[in-house]
């Protein structure tokens, strides 16, 4: 199904009389907004048409259930206080933007070269990212939410799946939760892995649904990693980075991979 095949039948699902809709031809970018709240949520098409290549009416059906699950979310006013629990840590990429689509602030970190650390309300099925606005009627510090989020994130599982390629040992953490890049920011998850690597320990974050650890030992592991977070990124529904990092002493150094070679940032 091309995009303006797709776009045409989310409009007709997500048709409603209290909802504007429009698209811009040049992004392929589906914006449905609440007229009443004067917020939205923006959809890639193109990104959906590859989706649908793979999932075909599935791929729709997740769509739409999204879109319906954020508008909902942000038409009923949630209080940080009481839902201490919910707040998370969000990992998007340097060029995601900094303020929310009524421009209001959005409460962020900086966090690698690479990557940003946003904070969000878990509201089930979504969350809602959270805007300095949002701070200061609970008066609330920042300090406080980052700690906060990342005692969280710490709760959530991160069993992996296993596989091994050319004596490289790769770890999929993949729980489908929303914050599965995210847990890159659990320090003690990461200290375990670097402690049992028998090589180079690299992390990847190629969209919000997966976190690569990868134990490295020779020259193939690279160009592999490379290949498959590149993949990775491109299939993603919120890409972050193509970029892998180098693991060492607590730090991240973003590393370009080409022709079977590796050279740092």
């Amino acid at each position: 199904m091309k995009p303006l095949e797709l776009k045409r039948e989310l409009e007709k699902r997500l048709q409603h009389p209290n909802r504007r809709i429009s698209y811009d031809r040049d992004e392929q970018r589906l914006r449905i907004e609440d007229i009443n709240l004067n917020k939205g949520v923006t959809l890639s098409v193109s990104k959906l048409a590859a989706k649908w290549a793979e999932k075909k009416e599935q791929a729709i059906d997740e769509a739409v259930h999204y879109l319906e699950s954020a508008l909902e979310a942000m038409a009923t006013p949630v209080s940080l206080k009481g839902n201490e629990k919910n707040i998370f840590p969000v990992i998007r990429s340097t060029s995601f933007p900094t303020h929310s689509g009524d421009e209001k602030e959005l409460v962020f970190d900086e966090h690698t070269a690479e990557t940003r650390v946003y904070y969000a309300i878990d509201r089930g099925v979504t969350f809602t990212l959270l805007t300095r606005e949002m701070l200061e009627e609970e008066q609330l510090e920042q300090s406080k939410i980052k700690e906060m989020a990342l005692f969280n994130i710490r709760s959530l599982k991160t069993d992996a799946k296993i596989d091994v390629v050319a004596g490289n040992t790769f770890y999929f953490i993949n729980q489908n939760d929303g914050y599965d890049a995210s847990k890159i920011l659990n320090e003690q998850l990461l200290k375990q892995y670097a402690t049992a690597a028998e090589g180079e320990l690299a992390i990847a974050v190629p969209h919000q649904d997966v976190l690569i650890i990868a134990d490295i030992k020779n020259e193939t592991g690279y160009d592999v990693l490379g290949q498959m977070v590149f993949s990775f990124f491109s299939s993603g529904r919120t890409p972050i980075t193509a970029l892998p990092f180098i693991y060492e002493n607590g730090k991240f150094e973003p590393v370009f991979i080409l022709a079977q070679k590796k050279t740092k940032e």
